[in-house]
């Protein structure tokens, strides 16, 4: 791969709360010449008051971040430093935490059981110009577009239908959503209500047989 303007290593900066992974991402990255981690970050608050300093190429963040949250920090950043590229590595694959990363400003978007190879591929296509988007987000897109467009469901009460469908807890809904467990249920009272159903069971054979998930 070709050195940036300056001859040296593309600058990487990672922001990821977890001690254990940050340190996998940054043994990682600093395995391959073409790249040097020049800062690691737990929050966003931290890494924006030294980001113009560290000067990087690019930014490796999760979205799910102790205080502001990765989506909120992206669009941030970007306003700081807008030549920044901005690859999101996070657990969530729903489509409202995916599109809210992109329109602020990522360029990619991939999940955190990516392998090392992948995530290194999808750090070179960032620096590249490209968009890398792990398979399963990419399949999660494209049925999202496939999804009925006279569905009755907002685009938050699809993402809760989509969960359920998977056997997911109210619990990890609320998790994987960033929502409250409360949030969840009045949206599976407001998806059974808009569906003319009693129970999860019904939701679901509803929603597949109308191509709503």
């Amino acid at each position: 791969m070709k050195k940036n303007y300056s001859g040296n290593s593309y600058r990487i900066v990672i922001i990821e709360d977890h001690s254990d992974l940050r340190a996998t991402y940054e043994q990682i990255i600093n395995s391959f010449d073409d790249f040097a981690v020049v800062n690691t970050y737990s929050c966003c608050e931290d890494a924006i008051r030294k980001l113009t300093k560290d000067n990087p190429d690019l930014i490796l963040i999760d979205l799910s971040l102790p205080g502001m949250n990765g989506i909120e920090g992206t669009q941030k950043i970007r306003r700081m430093l807008p030549e920044v590229k901005i690859l999101v590595v996070t657990v969530h694959d729903d489509s409202m935490h995916v599109f809210d990363a992109l329109c602020a400003g990522a360029l990619g978007y991939i999940t955190k059981d990516s392998n090392q190879q992948e995530l290194v591929a999808a750090i070179h296509q960032v620096l590249q110009g490209g968009t890398p988007i792990s398979p399963k987000i990419a399949g999660m897109i494209i049925r999202s577009f496939h999804r009925n467009p006279t569905s009755p469901l907002t685009q938050r009460e699809s993402d809760v239908l989509s969960h359920l469908s998977k056997g997911k807890t109210y619990e990890s809904i609320a998790k994987d959503l960033e929502i409250s467990k409360d949030t969840v249920k009045t949206h599976i009272k407001h998806i059974y209500d808009k569906l003319h159903v009693t129970n999860k069971s019904e939701a679901l054979t509803k929603a597949r047989k109308d191509n709503l998930v």
